[in-house]
């Protein structure tokens, strides 16, 4: 099924852009040498000429001619839509000045081409007949999804799905691990005197990264954390220290339960690229079964025979 609706780079486009390797950044132009020599000052009476209003906008203005064929700012757009991901990440800013030059390139291997008549070439009108029809169904597929997957209808199924979602509880915790049984005794020790958990969870604490946030571990599910730890810290209440070392196969923690909570459900942001999918899915599959069900399709083997019954699809 397709996972895109969009059209595929030019391949012509892409090895022209490997063979002159990464797209660099537009160098700023040096700044213009100074006029030697002040114009005289206008007399006093003079009143200086009005400021010609500025030209209006030109909305795909031309920005190359390659043998008075003319090259649009549009062109570069789709040349830069079409790149690779890297290279489509960038700014049109930067990419601007390469993607004209391997355009320009383009232009003239195309107009080589036609010179040479290879639009007459019967391996040229299949492969064009093939690409006008992967051309079509993209575009006919996007017009399609684009009537489906309106705001409304993902924001519908987003509510929809929320309620297939369970609520799952998830609790916020510290923790002081330790290489040996004795050594947590010893933390739980200091803790009960009073020593700040922070304070003890920085100094002796062998998980580093926790550690150093004062045995902090943030937000978690009971399904993200080794069996033996989470039992203990989801049993705790809220503000209660685990009143015995825990011991997994990382060494013997110390737990804070700090806080509990039922997990927020996933913002819209998160699924809708998901819903998107799905409804794409749908509403091609919809299409593909109203357009058979209208058609006749006959089919043959390789060997022009006649195949078997068709599996169901």
């Amino acid at each position: 099924m397709l996972a895109r609706f969009s059209a595929a780079p030019s391949l012509a486009l892409v090895a022209l852009l490997a063979a002159v390797g990464p797209v660099a950044a537009q160098q700023p132009a040096p700044p213009q040498q100074q006029q030697q020599q002040r114009p005289p000052a206008a007399p006093a009476q003079a009143r200086p000429p009005a400021a010609p209003a500025p030209a209006p906008a030109v909305r795909d203005p031309v920005v190359a001619t390659v043998n008075g064929v003319q090259v649009r700012l549009s062109e570069i757009e789709v040349a830069h839509q079409s790149l690779p991901p890297q290279y489509r990440a960038l700014p049109m800013e930067q990419v601007f000045s390469a993607l004209l030059e391997r355009l320009i390139d383009a232009k003239l291997v195309v107009q080589e081409g036609r010179r040479n008549k290879v639009q007459d070439d019967a391996a040229f009108k299949k492969r064009m007949a093939f690409v006008e029809e992967q051309v079509t169904q993209d575009f006919w597929i996007q017009r399609e999804v684009t009537q489906k997957a309106t705001p409304e209808r993902l924001r519908a199924l987003y509510e929809e799905r929320l309620k297939t979602i369970p609520a799952e509880e998830e609790v916020r915790a510290r923790h002081i691990l330790v290489a040996t049984e004795d050594e947590a005794k010893a933390v739980l020790a200091d803790l009960k005197k009073g020593v700040p958990f922070d304070k003890i969870a920085r100094e002796k604490s062998t998980d580093k990264a926790s550690g150093a946030e004062g045995g902090d571990l943030g937000w978690f599910k009971k399904a993200d954390m080794v069996k033996e730890f989470a039992d203990a810290a989801f049993a705790l209440k809220r503000g209660a220290l685990s009143d015995a070392p825990i011991r997994t196969q990382f060494g013997f923690h110390v737990i804070l339960l700090e806080d509990r909570r039922q997990t927020p459900p996933p913002a819209f942001e998160e699924l809708v690229d998901q819903i998107r999918d799905t409804v794409a899915r749908e509403a091609v599959g919809a299409m593909l079964d109203r357009l058979r069900a209208g058609a006749k399709v006959e089919k043959f083997n390789i060997d022009r025979s006649k195949p078997g019954p068709a599996a169901p699809r």
